[in-house]
């Protein structure tokens, strides 16, 4: 049979334990035809088979996160200000003053998460009255993780912030001594503040919003991500915040593979929605790159522990049980599987009671159920969960607020939050995602670097060695093993004859290169379906159609991109003189820092007379560049 497409001369990891490495890849009809040497795999060549040189480089298959927010993030990612990798406060706030220049009036500045303030040099968050400095006429709001959010006093007039707003239940309105908001939001404990007042901000028109999704699912491809599961969330109202997302399918414009669950937004009324839903919606009805996953991860309201480490872990509410019960009983009469938001033993041992109560009279055998993050679950409640069937879906959140959960609950608490390797030993289905956009980023890298360094972003070390992953078992995490949380196990997850034809070429070898680049590293070569969606270095020859130019033309994508402002212009300026003082810097690993890591300060745009003070903070001497 003659293959669509053949890539040769490559280092294949293939994840297939019967064929676990090759040189060639076959791909016909979207799918892996056959994997093996270069010999056998040319063999499959035609007069219209297009071959690519991989040029010995690494390949491995597609990243797959199993919890992000690509619905809700597509529809604002073109309006959102990316702080997500910068590596200093001064160089986040100098992209905020050039993108307040260019927003025109009602449009907000917005920065929604993905980052921490301990990711920076100067660890710390801007103050209000640097932000109104810079924006004192343009609403900002920015919100960090989901512990608060700070509002410029023109966003605090844009969302109608006065002496007389109630606070919200489990939300505080900082105020200053005359009773005034100063602008800084509180989630105390849950973010249904931090929610609701962004939710007041300008939308986009519904063609800018298929515009904004395909950028960032472009961003996605960059990235090495291929396929993921959307877990739905706050104020993402279904079918009417998926219009965009299924135009994009039916135009067949996806680049992402995209399995989704339904998240009630209804307080008290979430055995409705789910009544509703399981009549009116096939589980599995979509296609190979849309389709429909179940529900969570909202079951009921009452249920919810929100992970501000900040605050004190909250008790769930007495009615907790009965509420979840009655929506279990419906998803699992209908063998609807579910996902729940967990982020605390308690609720996760309480939620446990529920699911073999209800086990007992509808066997949930077969149903693919399992709790969404679980930082604190406990030996007993990792047992029960694998006793009936269930998986445990963990994300690097840890890696943006391990600083606060260790000054709440100590070193030796954070030793196993969460316990990864003891779940994986005890046969618990367990895979990994991001929880991006709101909490931490959607770079899969830093979450694989998370899971083999066990440092967080800002550099602390969480996890003693025993505690982490190797880096094969990483991967899987993020690739085979996503596989059962959408249903798809065999179908893709790893280069193997007959899967999807989804795989990757990282900018570096995963395998080779020094652990603390692994958080580094791009794509430079993204397949989907046997179709090429992103190409860079080598392969920029072959990269996929150019998108559209982001719309509205005042977007921060255009200028700043996604991850790490890796749409600044480079070749002029401060950033291209950094880049050549930081390359030109001879003493690799003999200051105590390795090279990268001086590479890695390229995130960060300090100008040349501040690399003195930043190779010191980072321990290095030979800053005379």
């Amino acid at each position: 049979m003659d293959a669509d497409l053949i890539l040769y001369h490559g280092l294949v990891t293939t994840l297939d334990r019967a064929n676990p490495s090759a040189t060639a890849i076959a791909i016909k009809d979207g799918k892996f035809l056959a994997v093996g040497s270069d010999a056998e795999i040319m063999k499959h060549a035609g007069p219209q088979t297009k071959a690519v040189d991989l040029r010995g480089k690494r390949v491995l298959p597609g990243l797959n996160d199993n919890h992000t927010h690509v619905v809700r993030g597509g529809l604002n990612f073109n309006m959102e200000l990316r702080w997500d990798g910068i590596r200093s406060l001064a160089d986040a706030m100098d992209m905020l003053r050039r993108q307040v220049a260019v927003t025109p009036a009602p449009q907000w500045v917005r920065v929604i998460g993905g980052f921490t303030e301990h990711q920076f040099v100067e660890k710390r968050l801007p103050t209000i009255d640097e932000i109104n400095a810079i924006a004192p006429d343009t609403p900002v709001f920015l919100l960090h993780l989901y512990d608060r959010a700070l509002l410029n006093a023109a966003a605090v007039r844009a969302v109608g912030f006065t002496k007389d707003t109630q606070d919200p239940p489990g939300g505080e309105i900082t105020r200053d001594a005359a009773g005034n908001p100063t602008g800084l939001l509180l989630a105390k404990p849950n973010a249904g503040i931090l929610y609701a007042t962004l939710a007041k901000g300008p939308k986009l028109p519904f063609d800018y919003q298929v515009n904004s999704t395909r950028h960032f699912m472009r961003e996605l491809n960059r990235l090495g991500v291929t396929a993921v599961i959307d877990a739905g969330g706050g104020f993402q109202n279904y079918p009417d915040d998926y219009a965009v997302i299924q135009k994009l399918a039916d135009d067949d414009l996806l680049t992402v593979r995209l399995a989704y669950n339904l998240f009630t937004q209804k307080p008290k009324e979430e055995k409705e929605d789910f009544l509703r839903w399981t009549s009116s919606v096939t589980y599995k009805q979509g296609t190979d790159y849309f389709r429909h996953n179940g529900a969570g991860e909202m079951l009921v309201f009452s249920a919810a522990d929100f992970e501000d480490f900040r605050q004190p872990r909250p008790d769930m509410p007495p009615e907790m049980e009965g509420d979840l019960e009655e929506v279990v009983r419906v998803l699992a009469q209908n063998r609807w599987p579910w996902r729940m938001h967990a982020t605390y033993d308690e609720t996760i041992s309480r939620a446990l009671d529920v699911f073999e109560k209800v086990n007992r009279d509808t066997p949930l055998s077969g149903i693919n159920w399992f709790f969404d993050h679980a930082e604190t679950i406990s030996d007993r409640s990792i047992d029960r969960v694998a006793a009936l069937g269930g998986g445990v879906a963990v994300q690097h959140r840890m890696a943006y607020q391990g600083e606060y959960f260790v000054e709440r609950y100590g070193h030796g608490a954070a030793e196993a939050t969460p316990p990864i390797a003891k779940m994986l030993d005890r046969g618990v289905h367990v895979s990994a995602g991001t929880d991006a956009t709101r909490v931490a980023s959607y770079n899969p890298w830093v979450s694989l670097s998370w899971m083999i360094s066990g440092k967080t972003v800002g550099g602390m070390s969480l996890y003693p060695r025993q505690n982490c992953l190797d880096r094969e078992t990483a991967l899987r995490m993020w690739t085979e093993k996503v596989q059962w949380f959408s249903n798809e196990e065999g179908r893709k997850g790893r280069i193997e004859a007959g899967q999807f034809a989804d795989l990757i070429v990282p900018s570096k070898d995963y395998f080779s290169c020094p652990e603390d680049e692994i958080s580094f590293l791009t794509s430079d070569l993204t397949i989907v379906g046997g179709k090429v969606v992103y190409g860079a270095g080598d392969f920029s020859g072959i990269d996929a159609p150019p998108l559209p130019p982001a719309m509205p033309e005042w977007s921060p994508v255009r200028t700043f991109g996604g991850y790490a402002g890796w749409g600044e212009p480079q070749g002029a300026g401060k950033n291209s003189l950094r880049r050549h003082a930081i390359s030109s810097c001879g003493c690799a690993n003999d200051c105590g820092v390795h090279g990268h890591d001086h590479a890695g300060a390229w995130t960060s745009s300090l100008p040349i007379s501040d690399l003195k003070g930043f190779f010191g903070a980072l321990g290095c001497s030979c800053w005379a560049v």
